[in-house]
């Protein structure tokens, strides 16, 4: 029996919402970073809006407070974000018959949590039907995303008087382990991340965040080639 869309929709949120618990304090930060970095609120709301990128958000406002040159700025934050090329790459099979306005969509809210929600729910069901694809992607995105821009403006606007005890900055590592380890399921993943790993911790004496920018680029070589290595290991074994 095929799922309906609104079923769909339902289940991506309650798989979304115990997101809300790292979204939250992570957007609040930006907003609080933000704000103290000199950012006025139209521009803080502006800037979590236009990105809902916060890892890219974040690596662009520290090269801002260093004063970096802008294409330094917008190349950090691209290679930060350069990920979302491969999920949006790693969904188009499961979504790429939509319509193209849903399509445009869904690009904007391809976030580490819908990719990683969607993902997984796509392999376990197959058989899901395309409507039901897409809903159960809106149903992801609506307790992580639609939260981010509210959190932001709280950060932004009362930040500074939120106690350091609260340590708002745990989100951001909790948030990724939650992401990252039930998706190094591959060879290609794992050798992926220990290349950015390594990478980002030996250059990370470079200026700018080059080093980031750097093992990026070479995880995304990396995890491709064995990827390949292991098609091609798959095909002749066949």
């Amino acid at each position: 029996m095929s799922t309906p869309p609104r079923r769909a929709y339902w289940q991506g949120l309650r798989d979304g919402a115990p997101f809300i618990l790292v979204v939250t304090p992570f957007a609040m930060l930006f907003g609080v970073s933000a704000s103290e970095a000199g950012l006025p609120l139209a521009e803080v709301m502006g800037f979590s809006v236009l990105v809902i990128a916060g890892a890219a958000q974040f690596a662009a406002l520290q090269m801002m407070m260093e004063n970096a040159p802008v294409l330094v700025v917008l190349a950090t934050a691209l290679a930060v974000n350069l990920r979302m090329a491969m999920y949006s790459a790693a969904l188009t099979p499961h979504l790429g018959h939509a319509p193209i306005w849903k399509r445009a969509v869904m690009a904007y809210f391809i976030v580490d949590q819908t990719y990683a929600l969607s993902t997984l729910r796509y392999e376990r069901d197959p058989a899901l039907s395309l409507r039901a694809r897409v809903a159960y992607f809106a149903g992801t995105a609506s307790p992580v995303c639609l939260p981010w821009y509210a959190a932001t403006w709280v950060g932004a606007e009362v930040g500074a008087r939120i106690p350091p005890e609260f340590a708002l900055d745990f989100a951001l590592p909790i948030t990724f382990l939650a992401m990252i380890a039930p998706m190094l399921r591959t060879a290609a993943h794992v050798a992926a991340a220990l290349t950015s790993i390594a990478l980002a911790l030996g250059l990370a004496f470079l200026p700018y965040n080059l080093g980031l920018m750097i093992a990026a680029l070479a995880a995304l070589m990396v995890g491709a080639q064995a990827e390949l290595w292991q098609t091609r290991r798959r095909a002749r074994a066949q």
